[in-house]
């Protein structure tokens, strides 16, 4: 890629400095309204992001992608000092699962190695989650492993998806099919959007509730994510709706795909790129943006202002990115180089959107908006908030939805332990109020064969094994109703 040396550049630069962990600590300071004691939600790991992406892979645990003490055990070994720690102690976990998983295949238990592979799967992504480095050898390698540990899961278990390529311009996008086995076809789908830092394969708590419900899945990588940036190179363009129309024209050809009934959920980023495909892809029967956003670019230039503020640098710097771009780099440099978080975070957004320099991401992002477009929306929307959001434009998203056919306004709470951006360690929750909405719209019931069907769908992913109690071996089954 031809922005590789500028930001290496850019990396090396910032790597030599030295990290100033009080400034780091500001920043947290800050974003948490300077509380001096702990809340839940943090985990001691230097700045606020890191703690965000902690409990979401601790919400992976929800859908068994991951486990509790695996989770806590690895983030307690982290060092936030050493800005590689992050991905060394997560490729740590990942290696004693892959081993696990293939002891157990080894001898003949596919259902556990199955699993212990789907964990490994998770924890290499998560070990990319914040490499310093997106442009090193070891990335690309490192995804193949993710995508093969997840790929070993499904070969090991029943679990009811396949890997695809979804053509899209002159190559292919990754995704998995997931195909309900026990409704009646053709049947709703939902279609998977995630954002920046998250990958198709997060999407597996989408898949077991619909398969819950009646619905097929297509979960799918576009440019800029998951392995799709990794393996491909392709980065973000802020036309999605080339990109949905593309996964739509796949997903209505498949037989089982009732092509009247599509929803597109859609998190973090995908709150601002599903609105925009929706704009001009009108196919769609239920859209939900979780959060709602109308320009990313704002959100981007919010998060720059307070870090801005949090690290020293005054206001003036962003009359700097109009007036003198190269300035504005400069003075984005020295921010990079007080603090690794400032560095991963500037560095993986230019590597994600395909740009060389802050001040060109900055203009980049610029087209990230919708403001004047989201009129054009047709379809019935759930717009997704939440009390801690800071990365959205909910409401106004929701206000300016003048064209759709029916518009919902959801807002995720405290009360729920819910209140932060996709409600990370609130899959429970999320799932729930999400699904019961896009049941109403894509009438899920309609297209089940029969009431058996419900028992059925809950028992082929009810959770089955043998445990111990009092010395005695116990088998359990937590749903008896399984018919094959």
């Amino acid at each position: 890629m031809k922005i590789t040396a500028a930001i290496l550049s850019i990396t090396t630069f910032v790597g030599a400095a030295k990290c100033s962990l009080a400034l780091d600590r500001a920043l947290l300071d800050q974003a948490t309204n300077g509380a001096t004691q702990h809340n839940w939600w943090e985990f001691g790991l230097g700045d606020p992001i890191a703690d965000e992406v902690a409990l979401f892979y601790l919400g992976h645990t929800y859908f068994q992608g991951a486990d509790i003490g695996e989770v806590l055990e690895t983030i307690y070994r982290t060092n936030h000092t050493d800005p590689r720690s992050w991905h060394d102690e997560f490729t740590k976990t990942a290696e004693r699962l892959e081993a696990v998983g293939k002891e157990f295949e080894d001898e003949g238990h596919d259902l556990t190695a199955g699993q212990s592979f789907l964990r490994a799967a998770t924890y290499r992504r998560a070990s990319l989650h914040r490499h310093p480095d997106p442009f090193h050898e070891e990335v690309p390698i490192v995804t193949q492993q993710a995508v093969d540990n997840f790929e070993k899961f499904l070969a090991l278990t029943s679990y009811p998806c396949k890997a695809v390529q979804i053509p899209y311009e002159d190559t292919t996008l990754p995704g998995y099919l997931c195909i309900n086995r026990n409704a009646a076809n053709p049947a709703p789908l939902i279609i998977y959007n995630q954002g920046k830092d998250g990958w198709m394969e997060d999407g597996k708590n989408v898949v077991d509730e619909a398969m819950q419900r009646g619905y097929h899945v297509l979960l799918y990588d576009g440019p800029g994510m998951g392995r799709t940036i990794r393996l491909q190179g392709l980065p973000f363009r802020h036309d999605w709706e080339k990109v949905v129309s593309a996964v739509i024209d796949f997903a209505i050809d498949q037989p089982q795909v009732d092509g009247d009934n599509l929803a597109l959920i859609s998190l973090s980023l995908g709150g601002f790129l599903a609105p925009r495909a929706a704009c001009f892809e009108h196919r769609l029967k239920a859209l939900v943006p979780n959060p709602g956003v109308v320009s990313w670019h704002r959100v981007y230039e919010s998060e720059l202002q307070l870090l801005a503020s949090a690290f020293g640098f005054g206001p003036e710097i962003f009359e700097l990115l109009e007036d003198d771009p190269a300035a504005f780099d400069e003075e984005v440099l020295k921010m990079m180089s007080t603090s690794d978080f400032l560095h991963w975070g500037f560095v993986d957004s230019m590597w994600h959107h395909g740009v060389d320099s802050p001040s060109t991401l900055m203009n980049e992002l610029k087209k990230f908006d919708i403001v004047d477009l989201m009129g054009n929306i047709t379809t019935a929307t759930l717009v997704v908030d939440a009390d801690a959001e800071t990365r959205a434009q909910a409401w106004e998203l929701y206000e300016g939805l003048t064209g759709a056919v029916k518009k919902d306004y959801l807002k995720f709470s405290a009360d729920e332990a819910a209140q932060f951006h996709d409600q990370p360690g609130a899959m429970g929750i999320q799932s729930a109020r999400i699904f019961n909405w896009l049941d109403e719209i894509l009438e899920t019931r309609a297209v089940l064969e029969d009431e058996s069907t419900v028992s059925k769908l809950a028992a082929s992913a009810a959770p089955r094994g043998i445990c111990s109690i009092g010395g005695a071996v116990v088998l359990v089954t937590l749903v008896l109703s399984w018919t094959l």
